[in-house]
């Protein structure tokens, strides 16, 4: 069975950003997976990136989720 988006998003976090998002609510859980994917399918660079190394590119997306979401 696939994982959701929010398990997905959840898996590409360091574990200390992993342990700060999964003890915030659920909606705002959605929403930073919603931002994680739309950053994935938005930006060419990560789709390099993706080519060489999925999880890489997932990291990077996620990383740059939560420095938005810190600004």
């Amino acid at each position: 069975m696939p994982m959701d988006s929010v398990a997905r998003f959840l898996a590409a976090l360091n574990p200390e950003d992993r342990q700060t998002v999964d003890s915030a609510p659920r909606d705002e859980q959605e929403r930073l997976a919603a931002a994680w994917e739309s950053e994935l399918e938005a930006d060419t660079e990560l789709d390099t990136l993706d080519e060489l190394s999925p999880a890489a590119a997932e990291a990077e997306a996620a990383r740059r989720v939560l420095d938005r979401r810190d600004s």
